[in-house]
């Protein structure tokens, strides 16, 4: 029976062992506390030669080098140590070292994992995960909190930002764009608090929100027709429910040729045209200096000569800078915002630009709305954890004082079955009044995609 498996069922080794093994040694408080400090030093022991004997002067950035040199030496201090492990426990232990030194410790397998869009951990003993659109918890933990708050110094250092007491909230990205969030104490009374929107490796296609039933191939190419013909489209909906990976497919509709200009305060659009710029939000340094707000980068787009600017989230007063470039030549803007519903968008886009600080009149700023936004695509995460479009509008203009819409797809539930939501968004057969732009875009959509001249499927 190899050591890390007596270690584990908290058996003391005999005393014919090499001495050094015999730290490996755990007080008997309980068979699990016994398994996990005993596991924990030797990881811990092994790690910190690993650390000290690797070159300093290594770029780390080359991981499969680094990698290949950190088996080597792990290695040879099992062999030198005499540390008896079976393969499965060896590569057990040596990805535990390897995702400590170069990756994210416990987090690293889902970072990974198929179906994980969020990973989420409440002080360094209770993490989950969301997997499929279901939260569920996992058996894995931070050794302490002062662990934790490694790995957090890990993600936002590399982007020059800092998180402790004076500056206990941080917004960042990994590498791949995935979104970050970290509060720490005195804010976080758990403990530190570390949130991460994990974003696949390969963004989504129109074929997979297809397949997912998030989209139909009848909206899709009716969503196509309206980026080609440069109209300006909102999308909205609630927490999680998918706005960003919309956005990106949306996005991709763009023609190649054209000069396109994304906001968002952490960069996760994957633009795939060759004319992109992409500028990212900045918040304030220790100092209170240095910040660079979304309506910051708003308004020095324009000067940029963009043909499209698209932004991340609009959340305040840069929705007023939005609608007056919507408005003043640049067509085909793409945004998004938080909203339970179409209305409710345009609602809170009346309030974003209040916040302004505009003394502008109700009215004024519906007549703003109602010329600038053409569509708005609202999109809802189900009770069985799918996102789907529920509705696509377009904003057709004013009646007195009231914002007017017409409904041009709805999604439509069915039931349910073996706890999954059954329905379609299907047409309700409307056309748009912007038609005209469509067609002098010279893209000619048949009637059978609003549900006219055909029955419903």
């Amino acid at each position: 029976m190899s050591l890390l498996k007596r270690i584990e069922r908290n058996q003391e080794p005999n005393t014919t062992e090499p001495s050094r093994l015999q730290e490996l040694r755990v007080k008997r408080a309980s068979p699990t506390t016994g398994s996990r400090d005993a596991y924990v030093d030797l990881k811990n022991r092994i790690q910190q030669r690993l650390i000290s004997e690797l070159d300093p002067s290594m770029d780390i950035t080359q991981t499969s080098q680094v990698r290949s040199t950190i088996e080597e030496m792990y290695e040879a201090m099992l062999a030198e140590e005499s540390i008896v492990l079976t393969r499965k426990e060896k590569q057990r232990l040596f990805e535990s070292i390897v995702a400590e030194i170069l990756g994210y410790g416990p987090l690293e397998q889902f970072l990974g994992m198929e179906g994980v869009t969020e990973i989420m951990v409440n002080g360094h003993k209770d993490v989950f995960i969301e997997r499929s659109g279901k939260l569920q918890r996992v058996g894995v933990h931070f050794e302490d909190d002062d662990h934790l708050m490694r790995i957090i110094d890990r993600i936002v250092a590399p982007l020059g930002r800092r998180i402790d007491e004076g500056s206990p909230m941080v917004d960042a990205r990994l590498p791949d764009g995935s979104r970050v969030n970290a509060v720490v104490p005195p804010i976080a009374l758990n403990g530190p608090t570390l949130t991460i929107r994990v974003f696949a490796k390969i963004p989504f296609t129109v074929e997979n929100l297809i397949d997912f039933g998030t989209l139909t191939p009848e909206s899709v190419e009716f969503l196509k027709a309206c980026v080609v013909s440069k109209l300006n489209i909102f999308i909205s909906g609630g927490t999680g429910s998918g706005k960003t990976t919309l956005l990106n497919i949306l996005s991709s509709f763009i023609p190649d040729g054209e000069r396109i200009v994304t906001i968002e305060n952490a960069a996760e659009l994957q633009l795939r045209q060759e004319h992109v710029v992409t500028l990212e939000s900045r918040a304030a340094n220790v100092e209170g200096r240095g910040e660079v707000s979304i309506q910051d980068l708003v308004i020095n787009a324009l000067r940029m000569r963009p043909d499209r600017i698209i932004v991340g989230e609009v959340r305040g007063g840069e929705a007023l800078d939005m609608l007056q470039a919507m408005n003043t030549g640049h067509d085909g803007s793409l945004a998004t915002g938080h909203a339970n519903s179409t209305r409710d968008m345009l609602t809170r886009l009346e309030t974003m630009v209040l916040m302004a600080g505009m003394d502008l009149p109700h009215r004024a700023i519906r007549e703003q709305i109602a010329s600038a936004v053409n569509l708005v695509v609202h999109q809802d995460r189900m009770r069985d954890g799918t996102r789907k479009v529920t509705s696509i509008s377009e904003i057709q203009g004013m009646e007195g004082d009231v914002i007017t819409t017409s409904e041009i797809f709805r999604f439509e539930q069915t039931g349910m079955e073996n706890g999954k939501v059954i329905g379609r968004l299907r047409p309700t057969g409307l056309r748009p009044k912007f038609m005209w732009k469509i067609h002098d875009a010279g893209i000619m959509l048949p009637p059978s995609i609003f549900g006219i001249g055909s029955r419903r499927r």
